[in-house]
């Protein structure tokens, strides 16, 4: 399995807002985790899982595309766009401990 990993602060100003729009989004959905930290108020992460590194790909695309639905959580990162991180990440050894 592959992620698609996406890290931004929040405004304060915009964290309910943020949080309206995240939960009405993420409702049902299991491919996709946020996550806000423990000790930094207002910085979240998404983890999207993906099947394989193409998909990933796809997802990290859309997730940055100006016209994705995600776009919106732009105006309430603190520093605007140019402050969401997107990576893609792939496993690095099998369960059973043999590198992939």
């Amino acid at each position: 399995m592959y992620i698609c990993f996406a890290e931004y602060r929040i405004a304060p100003e915009s964290r309910e807002a943020f949080l309206a729009f995240a939960k009405a989004h993420l409702k049902g959905r299991n491919d996709v985790y946020l996550y806000e930290g423990t000790d930094q108020y207002n910085l979240f992460v998404e983890v999207w899982q993906a099947g394989s590194e193409e998909e990933a790909e796809r997802i990290k695309k859309e997730r940055c595309d100006e016209r994705s639905l995600w776009a919106r959580i732009s105006e309430w990162i603190a520093g605007g766009s140019a402050k969401l991180h997107v990576w893609t990440f792939k496993p690095t050894f099998t369960p059973e401990g043999e590198e992939r």
